[in-house]
């Protein structure tokens, strides 16, 4: 009997490695018992005494989804996992398709541990929460306790790096404590809940703005709770709100569809306004793409959080990451002109970009505009579905095929879309046209005002959209 001692619960490297060495010299999944450090993982983990390391394996290569589903499933809280995987390993010497055979019981069995995991991978990246707290030293430090199901702790860790760079941070779970100082990830034993903050001021921003875009006219508790378990609730402060918002549902939607014909006279209210600044705020130390790098700072919206019409355009350019307001350069003059000839009244319109930073090429002393990526698009669109669930704007006007992306979530070619509203999921509507710098582009006078006499009949037909 062999016993394979592995020095971590999630430690992939360590059970590949042993395994490799235990199926090279054909060791039956029967005569290994799996544990971790002193501690038996295997529920039949009662070998006698410990065997002479194994010799060095001979070459032997698996599937790469093999290779894929392992890694998920050694994270797996279930004391099985190891000699699971060990049995799977030792059948692909003999069946190299067996991965593919999701029909299998033991295929079967380990890809659910996988889904499981990867689902507590999404949980805590979702609902874990951070609180401000002062060192010692009155330095600012951001704690967060999470409570998994399996052993996702460090798989994780990269992700919170790479979203709060900038932030110094600690997660504490029972299992091991994360801690980021700006520079470097370190390690710590695992904590309690009594470790970790209850709050700070910071929560009452966010319950307000969680409250504002709370929208009773869609509330489904089945789904909320499939993808919001109560579980997680005990560590989230918005989730303090959820009973009394569900409870007043039917009455808030009276008072939405009452409140929305003398919407444009009253205003949103304080509500609104103070969750649109506080998203802002968020929005300014956006990290969800590399652009933040080199950008001036962040170019957020602007206008009225009641407006009935919002413009969409691409990206700030160089004018725009240095005011830090959006569409002031060339192409906002062109937009200006624009609307104003089509009679849009430009203080009454929300404006912002599909893109929060400036993407450029240096060329000198010159910075050049570049067009975001689609990895870019995508890691901003999220500003943009939080800006429209508190404007709520009737008319969304797409200005080019950057916004309309964003907006659909899909390639779209603005000559076959151009001049025709599109529906959007939240009931809204959406006008494509071009944006006013592809205008400036144009070398020839005559054909660039024609463009712009279309360019102002786009806006014109969506304009006339408005209820």
């Amino acid at each position: 009997m062999r016993i394979a001692v592995l020095p971590a619960p999630d430690d992939f490297d360590a059970w590949r490695d042993t395994a490799r060495a235990l199926a090279a010299q054909q060791v039956p999944p029967d005569d290994v018992v799996w544990q971790v450090g002193d501690t038996p993982e295997d529920l039949f983990a009662t070998a006698p005494a410990d065997t002479p390391p194994p010799q060095a394996p001979s070459p032997f290569s698996v599937p790469r989804a093999f290779i894929d589903l392992a890694r998920s499933v050694v994270m797996a809280d279930d004391p099985e996992r190891f000699a699971l995987l060990y049995t799977a390993l030792f059948r692909l010497r003999r069946e190299p398709k067996l991965v593919e055979d999701h029909a299998d019981p033991l295929i079967r069995r380990l890809e659910v541990l996988a889904k499981n995991v990867r689902r507590d991978i999404h949980k805590m990246r979702a609902f874990l929460r951070f609180r401000e707290v002062q060192d010692d030293d009155g330095v600012s430090r951001y704690v967060a306790w999470f409570e998994p199901e399996h052993h996702i702790v460090r798989a994780n860790a990269a992700f919170f790096v790479n979203r709060f760079a900038s932030m110094r941070w600690s997660i504490l779970t029972p299992e091991v404590a994360l801690h980021w100082d700006g520079q470097a990830l370190s390690e710590g034993p695992g904590a309690s809940k009594a470790d970790a903050p209850e709050g700070d001021p910071t929560e009452e921003v966010w319950k307000t703005y969680y409250a504002s875009i709370f929208n009773p006219a869609r509330v489904k508790v089945g789904a909320m709770l499939k993808e919001m378990p109560r579980k997680y609730w005990k560590n989230m402060p918005e989730t303090a709100l959820v009973g009394q918002l569900i409870a007043g549902a039917q009455a808030r939607e009276s008072g939405m569809i009452d409140t929305a014909r003398d919407k444009v006279e009253s205003g949103m209210g304080g509500n609104a306004q103070a969750a649109w600044a506080a998203l802002r705020d968020e929005a300014a130390s956006c990290t969800r793409c590399h652009l933040y790098k080199h950008a001036t700072q962040i170019v957020f919206g602007e206008g009225p959080v009641d407006a009935a019409m919002m413009f969409v355009g691409e990206q700030p350019g160089d004018q725009e990451d240095l005011a830090g307001t959006p569409f002031v350069g060339p192409a906002g003059q062109v937009f200006n002109r624009a609307i104003a000839d089509a009679q849009i009244d430009r203080a009454r319109v929300y404006v912002t970009n599909a893109v929060k930073h400036f993407k450029y090429e240096q060329r000198g002393k010159r910075r050049i505009h570049a067009k975001p990526d689609t990895g870019e698009i995508t890691a901003c669109r999220w500003w943009i579905e939080q800006e429209r669930m508190l404007v709520r704007p009737q008319v969304t006007v797409a200005l080019g095929a950057t916004a309309a992306r964003s907006l659909l979530g899909r390639t779209v070619t603005i000559g076959r879309e151009r001049g025709r509203p599109v529906q959007l999921p939240d009931g809204g509507e959406a006008w494509i046209t071009v944006h006013p710098s592809y205008l400036l582009r144009l070398p020839d006078e005559a054909q660039k005002q024609e463009e712009y006499a279309k360019f102002v009949e786009d806006l014109k037909m969506a304009q006339a959209a408005l209820v």
